[in-house]
């Protein structure tokens, strides 16, 4: 007889935040989930039913904690895809599939795919060293991204003009056409092995102007019918494409003349969906868990317009970690904070989060503005 989902060891490579968020989740479920994280103390360390401490990367210690589980996944794309094929092919579930986690790991290869697709994305060219990029002055502006291993806004580099030359890549990697974009939105997409598909409405993300990561987020986006529609599309689009089992998280542009353009995707949890927690019936936790488990899919409508604000770490302080203004944020109606459990904190480092509901984006946006202003991640 076949195991049944509410009996199988669910695996994860990577015990952080998205981790975590999954994990509260499958504790509704009583599932077992098992987690690798080379951190000692990453954020998962107390709530999984087990917890490996080891490389993401090297394949004996992948391979092995992954023969313990019944169906193995990720939470972070920097993983030994050699090891997951490997467990694959010895008929252990794995979703995302290994080669597909394999094409997301390099932005090059990613583009390409697109291209190859007829998925719609800027123009690009691929470029092997910073000499490269300087022979494609004539592209500029556009923005220079590493091929592998760049992250929470490293890895980017905007080059407006050939006096920016020398802040290029000196590594394989790609030129993107500078995209002229009125916003940046993004969509959810689930799909489970029995192909039942579901999809997100569009969120809308503002960007932090130095640390390059998602400061702002407002659910649904402002944006025309005809859009949501065209990006719902592509998402869809793209997860067929790619024969994906899991959550995807879609990141696109819409530009001033109304097209909308992949910029580029995670096969995994993503910071664009945590306000689903409290905003929608099913949230992007639990959507990920029953799509790699072959569960029924979720309702994914929201239940009221919500913001979520990102808790970085302040600028200047390194040490253990301390929230100000905890106490007034939490006193006010529809304010939601998820702390992720590190006790140290860094500038820009991802402490947290907060979900605010209300009835308008127009008031969100203001109560957004306010709570990033009131909570500041310091040291004692």
């Amino acid at each position: 007889m076949k195991k049944s989902y509410q009996h199988k060891t669910l695996g994860i490579l990577g015990g952080g935040q998205l981790g975590r968020m999954v994990i509260q989740s499958a504790i509704n479920y009583n599932l077992d989930i098992h987690i690798l994280d080379p951190d000692p103390s990453a954020p998962c360390k107390d709530i999984a039913q087990k917890f490996s401490v080891g490389s993401l990367r090297d394949f004996d210690t992948v391979y092995k904690f992954g023969q313990a589980c019944d169906v193995i996944t990720i939470e972070i794309e920097n993983v030994n895809t050699d090891a997951l094929q490997r467990l694959a092919d010895e008929g252990k579930e794995v979703f995302p599939q290994p080669a597909i986690i394999k094409l997301i790991q390099d932005k090059r290869l990613q583009k390409q795919f697109y291209r190859e697709k007829g998925i719609p994305t800027a123009d690009f060219v691929l470029t092997e060293n910073k000499e490269e990029v300087r022979l494609h002055a004539d592209f500029l502006p556009a923005v220079n991204k590493l091929g592998r291993e760049g992250y929470d806004g490293r890895g980017v580099q905007i080059l407006r003009n050939e006096s920016d030359l020398d802040l290029a890549f000196d590594a394989p990697g790609l030129l993107e056409k500078l995209v002229d974009f009125e916003q940046e939105i993004a969509v959810i997409v689930a799909k489970n092995q029995n192909g039942e598909i579901r999809t997100f409405p569009a969120v809308e993300c503002a960007f932090h102007p130095t640390a390059n990561l998602v400061e702002f987020l407002f659910s649904p986006a402002t944006i025309t019918a005809s859009i949501e529609k065209r990006a719902q599309e592509i998402a869809v689009e793209v997860i067929n494409a790619l024969g994906m089992v899991g959550i995807l998280a879609v990141e696109m542009f819409v530009t001033n003349d109304g097209q909308v353009l992949v910029n580029e995707i995670a096969p995994r949890p993503h910071n664009s969906g945590h306000h689903t927690i409290e905003a929608n019936y099913t949230s992007q936790f639990e959507q990920h868990l029953r799509s790699v488990l072959n569960m029924p899919l979720g309702n994914t409508e929201g239940r009221c317009p919500a913001a979520m604000v990102n808790l970085l770490g302040e600028e200047g302080y390194t040490g253990d970690a301390y929230v100000e203004g905890l106490d007034e944020a939490i006193a006010q109606k529809g304010v939601y904070v998820h702390l992720y459990g590190k006790k140290t904190t860094k500038p820009f480092r991802k402490m947290g989060h907060v979900t605010i509901l209300d009835e308008s984006i127009e008031i969100l946006k203001r109560r957004a503005l306010a709570i990033k202003n009131l909570i500041k991640i310091k040291t004692l």
